[in-house]
């Protein structure tokens, strides 16, 4: 494996193992509910903005359709 497939493994897997970025806007308007705090406030209104949640759905759709593509190559490939 080189270098670029190396980083981009990696990115895959923290990408699938990260929360989902409703999960981090639920989790922080669960907190603002306890305690507005100014800076909570703001980091959820960036949790909550439709293009954190476009692009979060399209970076796991990414990582999935890479994972699903390796997968269909490996069972194309005969056992050696």
């Amino acid at each position: 494996m080189d270098e670029a497939e190396a980083s981009g493994q990696a990115w895959r897997d923290e990408v699938r193992r990260r929360p989902t970025a409703e999960q981090d806007r639920d989790a922080l308007a669960r907190l603002i509910e306890y305690d507005a705090d100014p800076f909570e406030v703001e980091l959820y209104e960036l949790a909550a903005d439709p293009r954190t949640l476009v692009i979060d759905r399209a970076q796991r759709r990414h990582a999935g359709q890479h994972e699903r593509h390796v997968r269909r190559l490996r069972r194309g490939r005969p056992n050696s």
